[in-house]
């Protein structure tokens, strides 16, 4: 938790309860259904809620932006996210059940009012989104097929709509068919080794 707070600061009180909160939440449901690892578990702040978190070093969202997280396992980077940007709505889908039913709870036991859920694969969903968000769930040029057509007109922000990816490693190959891509090394926003080769992919998508 204390990570959080050091770069995050500015958190409400309500903020603070709902992140503190999780390590307990987790940690009771991850033992009924296994959606982290176990390893990780007892590093949740840092592996995926810190890490979840490194989109909002990258972009901050506005009141009413609307963002799709794809694959969220469970439930990252969206729950952190919501958590921290509560104006903003939140669509988290999987296709795996059981993986949403655990969001479903997470969700309920922090009150958040900012997020739906659904179990669905991406390529089915519905609507327009100002990003979409998702943490390595495959290669970008499976991903980007998946999302086509939905990502909305109106410009908000300042980076232009589209995809905002977590992944690790040499991304040269996997993005070499997507120029207009932009890396942010996670070690300029957070000091730790496991950021070393995290990254933060966005690319800028228009609406066919």
């Amino acid at each position: 938790m204390e990570l959080i707070l050091t770069h995050f600061p500015e958190l409400s009180e309500t903020q603070k309860q709902q992140f503190n909160q999780l390590q307990e939440i987790y940690t009771f449901w991850n033992a009924q259904i296994n959606v982290i690892s176990r390893k990780d578990i007892d590093e949740l702040y840092l592996k995926h809620v810190l890490h979840s978190l490194a989109i909002a070093k990258v972009q901050t969202f506005k009141p009413k932006t609307s963002i799709l997280d794809v694959g969220t396992g469970g439930g990252f980077p969206g729950i952190p996210l919501a958590i921290l940007f509560p104006e903003t709505n939140f669509y988290l889908v999987d296709s795996i059940g059981k993986k949403i039913k655990v969001v479903n709870e997470v969700i309920a036991a922090l009150n958040l009012k900012n997020v739906k859920t659904e179990v669905i694969r991406a390529e089915n969903v519905k609507g327009e989104f100002d990003f979409i968000v998702s943490r390595a769930v495959t290669n970008m040029e499976d991903f980007a097929q998946w999302i086509k057509n939905k990502i909305a007109k109106k410009q908000l922000h300042t980076l232009k709509n589209g995809i905002l990816y977590l992944k690790g490693g040499d991304l040269t190959e996997e993005l070499k068919n997507f120029p207009k891509a932009t890396i942010y090394e996670l070690t300029s926003y957070f000091d730790h080794p496991f950021f070393e080769t995290k990254k933060v992919v966005h690319i800028p998508l228009k609406k066919r």
